[in-house]
């Protein structure tokens, strides 16, 4: 078979609160990428979630299960898929939003996530699916062993050392991240890596090649150094029992923080044991005494959950009224802190010599945390790639979201995360100015998918300061802010509570596991006009935002109709928007996941290109580009880069590739061009001239063997 087509795949959980305080007591007992995500979402009134009473929730997810069935028939799944229901949101119009997870034949599908749109009567009103229609593969009976897996997946792991993985801990699934889904492996791999000497690795290999397909952290991580400031005094949920109190919060669905006892990192509950006193008063302002780290995970935790309550009537980080368990003082020297989805647990070090010894418990960090249980709730998305650097900047948003709401006056809220951990630079990230560190972006490149997440996590932060806060510079919580954009555009923000309303409806309705920034984009402005409306000018400034941080073009203003300037702007007079793809799916619609920067196959200049057909089976696709103005002098040509591969034989064209202008077919490519490198393609468009048109791109291919047409280098001149 020729190379399939797959991106970067999925996993979750990841990286990155403090002071003298005293507490309140309750007196009861314990509550017991490549490819941007396709859709056919449609605009819905009445947006904003309806609360929930536990009752209502279960019995819309019974609901769902009920109906599952009948909703992959209706999106066309196959006869060997299932989907199983993960969560439910209601709008207070009565709309549904259903959450489901795929399964073949038994298998967990990764990059199956598919979020289904229903109104008030239960019909589908839209859908936004991680990977489109059907899932196909060959079989479910693998040529490795699981033994042959874990050994292929140890020589395939990177960055971990004295790397090992068993057997049991290989498990078949179905790699769906891409055109093609692929019969796959999913190992644990342990060992010395970037997250500690207990590293945990997914690593993903094909089950019949071995070929590695995708790696993640099963513990994501951030480490940071700080100065070191309490919160000062605050009032804490506690327990009261019959020798005393400990420290359980009822309120909070049970949250219980527990000392660690220097555990190792690799098993941190080994020496835990649960904090309890005769008295109601905890800690005393410094580490001197280890109930003080205890009282700022359990203050950050509570802030969190309050946070998600009072915002998005969430109940707990799953929406389950659950509440988490935290572990403080883990490790010796531990100068981080991590969320880990699969026991629903926080872990929080006691820092360093790096930092002042300054326990990593600060506020925005409990917030960046517990806010990575909420994703992994959610959208999912992938911890690698442009998904990845998502799902930090996600966490850093509600982070920062966290400590406004909170309004603690020894912490006040302002745009710069883990401020508090003394930190030789004053902090880990600025949103406001991301690039400051020196390492964070600041701006989408076509690199993006390839920098630490942390670090390209920078685009979706800088876009969530500009809009909330604007251009121009500011003091927020006492600290300098400035808002500069990447097109020297100026603008004013929407509030931080309107930006945190979109990003949360966009994760939790529209965003799935293989959610890039231009992808994100088109989640966000889908939110917003679900919230405010389709020509609301909070949609509009959003559109100015993602521009300024050149991730797509900003809207026409609403009030003006007209559009506004853009960097997007094709250079070197192209008429084509985004003709070489390096600002991924941005001005292109496409009927599947065609543009795309995978490794499997490789791009005439830059990292990004599209890539159609390839399946071996009756198929057919499509990529174009609207409203383009072909030149009004000269002789206006459409020129571009091809690479056709195939399996096929002979001149027979089996499978071809058209280029379409206002639905007039200019030239075809077919097998027959296979070739071993791009070659650069004319088309005439002196008929069309001073024209405003419609290009396509329509691949067919029939029912045997398979061909690739790779395009690149796209121009309209």
């Amino acid at each position: 078979m020729m190379n399939r087509k797959n991106a970067l795949a999925a996993g979750v959980a990841a990286t990155l609160a403090l002071g003298a305080v005293s507490m309140v007591a309750t007196q009861s007992a314990a509550a017991p990428r490549p490819a941007a995500t396709a859709g056919t979402s449609v605009a819905r009134p009445g947006a904003g979630f309806r609360a929930m009473s536990a009752d209502v929730r279960s019995e819309a997810i019974r609901t769902a299960v009920r109906n599952a069935a009948a909703t992959a028939r209706a999106l066309g799944l196959g006869s060997d898929e299932r989907l199983v229901v993960k969560d439910v949101l209601i709008d207070a119009d009565g709309s549904r939003h259903v959450r489901y997870d795929r399964t073949y034949r038994g298998l967990s599908v990764i990059g199956g996530d598919l979020v289904v749109h229903l109104a008030e009567d239960g019909g589908i009103t839209g859908s936004d699916l991680a990977h489109q229609g059907a899932i196909r593969i060959a079989g479910t009976t693998p040529k490795l062993t699981a033994a042959d897996a874990s050994a292929r997946a140890v020589k395939h792991a990177r960055h971990v050392k004295r790397a090992k993985a068993d057997s049991k801990d290989s498990t078949l699934v179905v790699y769906a991240v891409g055109k093609i889904p692929v019969l796959a492996y999913r190992s644990t791999v342990t060992g010395e890596g970037e997250t500690g000497p207990a590293s945990r690795q997914a690593v993903i290999v094909d089950a019949t090649s071995g070929v590695p397909l995708d790696q993640y952290e099963l513990h994501q991580s951030a480490t940071g150094t700080g100065n070191g400031v309490t919160v000062g005094q605050v009032s804490i949920e506690t327990t009261q029992t019959a020798g005393g109190y400990t420290l359980t919060d009822a309120a909070h669905g049970g949250t219980i923080v527990y000392d660690s006892y220097n555990s190792p990192q690799s098993n941190p509950k080994q020496n835990a044991r649960t904090f309890s006193k005769t008295t109601n008063s905890w800690g005393n302002g410094t580490s001197s005494s280890r109930e003080s780290a205890a009282v700022d995970a359990s203050y950050g935790l509570a802030k969190t959950w309050d946070y998600y309550k009072n915002s998005f009537n969430r109940s707990g980080i799953r929406n389950d009224g659950r509440g988490a368990r935290a572990y403080v003082h883990v490790d010796n020297s531990l100068v981080n802190a991590f969320y880990d989805d699969d026991c629903f647990c926080m872990y929080f070090g006691d820092g360093s010599s790096q930092n002042g010894n300054t326990p990593v418990t600060a506020l925005d960090v409990a917030g960046h945390e517990m806010s990575h249980g909420v994703t992994a709730a959610t959208a999912n998305l992938t911890y690698s790639g442009e998904s990845g650097g998502l799902n930090e900047a996600t966490s850093d948003i509600f982070g920062t979201m966290v400590e406004f709401s909170a309004g603690n006056t020894g912490d006040p809220g302002d745009y710069y995360i883990g401020e508090k951990l003394n930190m030789s630079g004053g902090y880990m990230r600025r949103m406001d100015n991301p690039a400051a560190d020196g390492s964070s972006l600041s701006c989408w490149n076509s690199g993006a998918g390839s920098a630490d997440v942390h670090y390209s996590s920078g685009i979706g932060n800088h876009f969530f300061y500009l809009a909330a806060e604007g251009t121009g510079a500011k003091t927020i919580g006492g600290r300098s802010h400035t808002g500069t954009t990447c097109n020297n555009d100026t603008f004013t923000g929407i509030g931080k509570d309107k930006a945190a309303a979109v990003w949360y409806r966009a994760l939790t309705t529209y965003m799935t596991s293989a959610t890039n920034y231009a992808g994100a984009r088109t989640a966000t402005l889908q939110a917003a006009a679900d919230l405010y409306g389709t020509n609301s000018q909070e949609r509009y400034l959003l559109s100015k935002a993602w521009a300024a941080v050149s991730v797509g073009t900003a809207l026409p203003d609403p009030g003006t109709g007209t559009p506004t300037p853009s960097p997007t702007t094709p250079p070197g007079g192209n008429a084509l928007a985004n003709g070489g793809f390096e600002q991924g799916t941005s001005g292109w619609t496409q009927s599947d996941s065609i543009i795309t920067n995978s490794s499997l196959q490789t791009a005439r200049d830059g990292s990004w290109y599209a890539w159609m057909m390839g399946y071996g089976a009756d198929a057919v696709e499509s990529l174009s580009q609207s409203n383009v103005a072909v030149p009004s002098t000269g002789a206006p040509k459409l020129t571009f880069w091809l690479k056709v591969s195939t399996q096929e034989s002979g001149s027979a064209a089996y499978d071809t590739l058209k280029v379409n202008v206002n639905g007039t077919t200019l030239a075809t490519y077919s097998n027959a061009n296979a070739g071993s490198g791009y070659v650069q393609k004319t088309v005439d468009l002196s008929a069309y001239k001073g024209r405003t048109v419609k290009l396509d791109f329509a691949g067919t291919e029939d029912t045997y063997l398979s061909t690739v047409f790779l395009l690149d280098g796209i121009a309209i001149g």
